[in-house]
């Protein structure tokens, strides 16, 4: 069992410990708080409840293993953004508003590596920040407008800076750099090695983690399972893209593929070509997102959105080591380092992200109901949970805090559409954003088509 979760990520086959499952639930039971969920949300709602009311009885629901899913499997950027941005949270409020939220998730990168240390989670938490290269002219121009704008609604030199091409390949020596930006809310982690520990310290709180436990239906006040039904004062909703398995929301997340690679742990000689001295997290500006980080061990971890959307909301193993999809992403890893050439590829993995109609990460809570939930990240979860758990402990426990009314809580999302609406749409975006980037890469010239798409992508 332990060799069927470490082939999903390489992060899981290296983690140190067993992946053995917990205990399943046994038959109908009751507790004060259900989690469905034993990724970051979940777990980050049932660390910060027990923190606040050591009395209340919380457990946690998992499928599989905690960390089976994107927390186990993600880049490892506790990166400090939501998806949406700060206008559109703006207009949902206001700006300070939207400013306080945005400063709040910058705070849960920290809060991520004090948690680490003071529980003890070797997870190789690495606050580097983020180096996003531009190599070709509109990637240049488009960086320059995005830090101009973002300094004009408020955020600092300190948080967010352009960089000159020397400045840039100071941190990441690539090709064809012409410049960069620096975002500096942002740490590197092992996120098996974070979200297993967390697990642990969740339990050390006095919480209860049944495995191997499959959630079919969640509803006011009780969770429907394959090994009985839990009951509990308010149910929590902490799926992500799994959330399509939950009878009657196939379509309020959609799931999309993430593919990754590994290499081997690279000597000195490597890093002293690419750079990467300080482990920042590295992209560059292309439509179709990369992402990479130099692990702690001296590998890197290299991934993008190599995989077309499945119809019908699929999710599918056999995807997650689509051979031609990781070969693209191989090549694209050795454009970027070309002394990454003869590195050994030792692992390949992928995984599922979620995507609100909207694009509009959420918390919610309804009292009434008993439900409560949160999610949406679109790929960029790994420190919006934390401030999710944190927010959601709050809102159920009736803490009065400053997270309470941040413009997050509440959201709202419709549907997607309906197939075979939904492949179509999402295909032909993929399709010509990808299209875009060859074109500004071949010709340095700016595919206005796709900052259209783009644009309407994120209004949802």
């Amino acid at each position: 069992m332990d060799a069927r979760y470490r082939e999903r990520s390489m992060w899981l086959d290296t983690f140190p410990g067993s992946l053995d499952p917990r205990p399943a639930l046994d038959g109908d039971t009751d507790a004060d708080v259900a989690i469905v969920g034993g990724g970051f949300t979940g777990l980050w709602t049932a660390y910060y409840l027990l923190g606040l009311d050591p009395t209340l009885r919380v457990a946690v629901i998992e499928r599989d293993v905690c960390g089976f899913g994107a927390s186990g499997r993600n880049g490892g950027w506790v990166v400090g953004e939501l998806a949406a941005g700060i206008e559109k949270y703006a207009a949902l409020a206001d700006l300070p508003a939207s400013l306080r939220l945005a400063r709040a998730v910058f705070d849960s990168v920290d809060e991520v590596g004090r948690v680490a240390a003071a529980e003890g989670i070797d997870c190789g938490y690495h606050r580097g920040g983020v180096i996003r290269l531009a190599r070709n002219r509109p990637q240049a121009g488009r960086q320059a407008a995005e830090v101009a704008h973002h300094h004009e609604l408020g955020l600092t030199p300190d948080e967010i800076r352009l960089l000159s091409a020397d400045e840039a390949r100071g941190y990441a020596n690539a090709t064809g750099v012409l410049g960069g930006i620096f975002y500096a809310p942002c740490a590197a982690v092992d996120p098996a090695r974070l979200v297993r520990g967390l697990a642990e310290a969740v339990e050390r709180r006095g919480a209860k983690i049944y495995e191997q436990t499959a959630a079919a239906a969640v509803e006011p006040g009780r969770v429907l399972t394959d090994r009985g039904t839990f009951r509990a004062e308010v149910v929590v909703r902490a799926t992500e893209a799994y959330t399509r398995d939950l009878r009657g929301r196939r379509r309020q997340l959609l799931p999309v593929y993430s593919l990754m690679i590994g290499t081997e742990p690279l000597p000195q000689s490597v890093f002293d070509d690419i750079g990467l001295a300080d482990r920042p997290t590295f992209a560059d500006d292309r439509y179709m997102v990369i992402y990479g980080q130099r692990t702690a061990d001296d590998r890197i971890a290299f991934g993008g959105r190599g995989v077309p959307y499945l119809y019908g909301s699929r999710i599918s193993p056999a995807v997650e080591r689509h051979h031609r999809s990781h070969e693209r992403i191989h090549a694209t890893l050795v454009d970027l380092f070309p002394a990454l050439s003869e590195a050994r590829i030792t692992h390949r993995w992928g995984g599922v992200l979620a995507v609100p109609r909207n694009w509009t990460p959420f918390v919610h809570f309804d009292r009434a109901a008993g439900t409560a939930g949160a999610g949406g990240y679109v790929g960029e979860g790994v420190a919006p949970s934390n401030l999710a758990g944190r927010t959601l402990a709050d809102l159920i426990t009736g803490t009065d805090s400053e997270r309470v009314d941040l413009p997050w809580v509440g959201v709202r999302h419709r549907r997607w559409e309906p197939e075979p609406l939904r492949w179509l749409g999402v295909r032909t975006s993929r399709w010509i954003l990808a299209a875009a980037d060859a074109y500004e890469f071949r010709t340095n010239r700016e595919a206005k088509t796709a900052a259209a798409v783009a644009g309407k992508l994120r209004d949802g």
